[in-house]
């Protein structure tokens, strides 16, 4: 016949194990949330190098190295609107260590393509918000409005991208001001500012970021401020809203990373408010 041995535990001591064996969870939390980054993180954003997006997202890439310790590498993958970004960062292992630059266009391109790989709402999970600013309407044709109707679908209006904040904002304004330009779409920002410098576009509503040096140095025209006030960096300029009534749209960044994220390693991004300060005050423009 068997034997059965028991072992009395005094109350005390199971409690206390009980309470150390509920904690181990919490614990465990922290100390990965303490211990991220371990390596270097991927940044992807969806637009070329050169614009406002990569702008933002480099500058705050600079601020995180040097804060934790661990380079993180902006990954630019343009194309379909940051789609392809996006969808990189959806297959992307949620372990924190792959974000993505949100913008306008994530909320915008559900709307505007008939079939996406992904549901941004679902897939992403939010972390914070960076920044938030106008574009600047600029031009190399004087007098543009009365132009533009003088020569309907002869003017090139270059973008960032289909669904990109410079195509929505020029498709606002098409409208509004009652004008017919022709949309010319690049992989981003910068490659735009290139085609219009080289005389292929005429109108572009690009970030403040991106077109700064070229209206100092007078290789573009600023026109307009897309925001509803003018810009602090560019205080001469009126708003497009001052002649044409209601005319509003600004820029918004943001970070995120693949659904099932660590909630401890976003919390530990997130509430890390003086990583994220100096970058909203550069993108605060009025």
């Amino acid at each position: 016949m068997r034997r059965e041995v028991q072992t009395k535990l005094p109350r005390r001591s199971f409690l206390h194990l009980a309470v150390g064996a509920a904690a181990l969870p919490v614990v465990s939390r922290v100390a990965r949330a303490q211990a991220y980054p371990k390596r270097p993180v991927r940044w992807i954003v969806g637009f070329a190098p050169g614009g406002g997006n990569d702008i933002v997202a480099r500058l705050m890439g600079q601020w995180l190295s040097e804060r934790t310790g661990q380079q993180f590498i902006i990954e630019n993958r343009p194309g379909a609107g940051t789609n392809i970004a996006t969808e990189a960062v959806v297959n992307a292992p949620p372990d924190g260590y792959t974000l993505l630059l949100v913008g306008l266009p994530n909320a915008s391109n559900a709307s505007l393509y008939e079939k996406l790989n992904f549901n941004f709402i679902r897939d992403i999970a939010p972390i914070a918000g960076i920044a938030r600013g106008p574009q600047v309407m600029v031009v190399i044709l004087p007098e543009f409005i009365a132009y533009a109707k003088a020569n309907p679908g002869k003017v090139n209006m270059g973008s960032a991208g289909t669904g990109s904040v410079t195509h929505l904002a020029g498709e606002l304004f098409k409208m509004m001001a009652g004008v017919n330009l022709v949309h010319v779409p690049f992989r981003g920002n910068g490659p735009a500012l290139t085609a219009m410098l080289g005389g292929q576009v005429e109108v572009q509503f690009p970030s403040v970021a991106s077109s700064l040096e070229y209206i100092r140095t007078g290789k573009l025209r600023g026109l307009a401020i897309s925001g509803a006030m003018r810009s602090a960096v560019l205080p001469d300029l009126p708003t497009v809203g001052e002649f044409v009534p209601g005319y509003e749209i600004t820029a918004w960044f943001g970070v995120g990373a693949p659904k099932g994220t660590p909630a401890e390693v976003i919390d530990k991004i997130n509430s890390s408010d003086e990583l994220f300060s100096p970058i909203r005050t550069i993108g605060r423009a009025d």
